[in-house]
């Protein structure tokens, strides 16, 4: 489990107008929300959280929020960015409860390469990279990892193909296709017949003998 640290202060200002001069102070307006626990909102530095935000390794990364002189174990559900600058506008963060089940986004990542490419020249589809489940807080993988080895020409990996963590309940289909390899496509070439075929060739150059064009000129 990828886990990160922030800090975070309470702020009393709500609104348009208070959030405007959060960011021209550079700061960002945040709200952490979780069961048993009213909203609360808060205040994070920028250049902090656009520190972490650029080390995550994914939205299943926990983030060890301090507030004062207390710490809570979250995740960010919602990054609020403005949609010409980008910069951000609020941030959301989801308190963590031991016991409590939480629904993440789990990212894919695919290792080796595949029989069929490797031997057949086929074609590696990425489907899914990511699957979305239902778990303890405490068991949140990093990412799962899938091993495309052994897959062979027309051959693919489906959901309930997946190795996961013991309480990991997935919410896709299990029917879902992760990957296939596809066969290359053969390149067909159409032969031109008929008119086409008159169109396209080269023309016959045609030249009268010399003795034809004496006799025209008599």
């Amino acid at each position: 489990m990828a886990t990160a640290t922030l800090n975070a202060a309470l702020r009393n200002s709500t609104g348009k107008g208070a959030a405007r001069k959060l960011r021209q102070a550079g700061n960002v307006p945040a709200v952490i929300y979780g069961h048993g626990r009213d909203p609360q909102a808060l205040t994070i530095e920028t250049r902090q959280l656009d520190r972490l935000l650029a080390q995550m390794a994914g939205a299943t990364t926990v983030v060890e929020l301090t507030i004062g002189d207390s710490t809570a174990r979250t995740l960010i559900r919602e990054v609020q960015r403005h949609p010409v600058q980008r910069g951000i506008l609020h941030v959301d963060f989801q308190e963590l409860v031991a016991g409590e089940k939480v629904t993440v986004s789990i990212p894919i990542r695919f290792s080796g390469t595949s029989e069929g490419v490797r031997t057949g020249g086929g074609i590696m589809e990425e489907i899914l990279h990511q699957i979305h489940a239902r778990l303890d807080p405490a068991n949140i993988p990093e990412y799962i990892e899938v091993d495309v080895t052994p897959l062979t020409l027309g051959h693919s990996f489906h959901v309930r193909d997946l190795h996961l963590p013991d309480g990991v309940e997935v919410l896709d289909d299990a029917s879902a296709t992760v990957c296939v390899v596809s066969a290359p496509k053969a390149v067909v070439e159409t032969p031109v017949e008929g008119a086409e075929a008159a169109a396209v060739a080269e023309p016959e150059l045609i030249r009268k003998t010399k003795e034809e064009e004496e006799g025209e000129a008599e």
